[in-house]
């Protein structure tokens, strides 16, 4: 797979701060927090040649020298991918049940990259993946109010199930869940094809709510993450995101919210 050089300086970050050092080794891109604590506590982590084991202990990354099995580390260079996930994986590195995880369809000799945000494993379509946890921290957080955008297979629906998505409903747990925009892409007899477009997302939002409706979803495809389209990908499919693309992410970004509130 083709690396690309993004050029681009992280947004907000101020290193001269200190961190926990099992989140400096995610910033770093060298592995996630949670694989972080196992090599601290087994004590494979030195800060300027000492072994430290505790996940917490504080560290200024940029000023203290951190190594892994001796092996001093430098921030990696930033992966940023786009894959079509397929229906029935997971977007998790491994699972106890056996079941295909998004890493199957990623090439052999990346760094380790995380899932940003996730699709449960009946959804599928555009997922990225990086090992730049600020900027995916950025992704998510609800205060950016990126827009989502999901084509989704329908039993059939009455006309009026779009005003009824948009002024929302109210589930079971007490969740109110709305679309911000919602229409009828096709219609047919057996079935029909919604667009819904979410700034938030909770918890199985889409499915939660259109049950809520008495709406069975069929399939359920993510075709965009703000300015960013899943295009022609094929599924299963797995390509860097284009300089181009993170800038226009990244522009979408700043235009709604002061990235510098962000901190993984």
């Amino acid at each position: 797979m083709e690396r690309i050089d993004y050029h681009e300086p992280v947004i907000g970050t101020d290193r001269s701060r200190p961190v926990g050092l099992a989140r400096a080794l995610s910033k770093l891109g060298y592995c996630s927090r949670s694989r972080a604590f196992e090599l601290i506590r087994a004590g494979r982590i030195r800060v300027n040649g000492v072994i430290r084991q505790l996940p917490a202990a504080s560290v200024r990354m940029g000023r203290d020298r951190i190594a892994v099995d001796g092996a001093e580390l430098e921030s990696l260079a930033k992966v940023y991918l786009v894959l079509n996930k397929p229906r029935g994986a997971v977007t998790t590195a491994s699972d106890e049940k056996g079941r295909d995880t998004v890493y199957a369809f990623l090439d052999r000799g990346l760094p380790w990259v995380a899932p940003v945000g996730r699709l449960d494993k009946a959804s599928e379509g555009l997922l990225l993946l990086t090992n730049d946890s600020e900027w995916a921290a950025r992704v998510v957080a609800p205060e950016t109010h990126l827009d989502k955008t999901y084509h989704v297979q329908v039993t059939p629906v009455a006309r009026d199930v779009i005003d009824r998505i948009t002024k929302g409903v109210v589930a079971r747990n007490g969740d109110r869940l709305r679309a911000k925009r919602a229409w009828i892409l096709r219609e047919g007899g057996k079935h029909g094809w919604l667009e819904i477009v979410l700034d938030e997302g909770k918890n199985r939002h889409i499915r939660r709510m259109l049950e809520c409706l008495g709406i069975r979803v069929l399939r359920l495809v993510r075709v965009a993450i703000g300015p960013l389209r899943l295009g022609d990908l094929p599924k299963g499919k797995c390509r860097p995101l284009t300089r181009a693309e993170k800038q226009k992410l990244d522009r979408e970004m700043r235009r709604r919210i002061s990235p510098s509130r962000f901190e993984p």
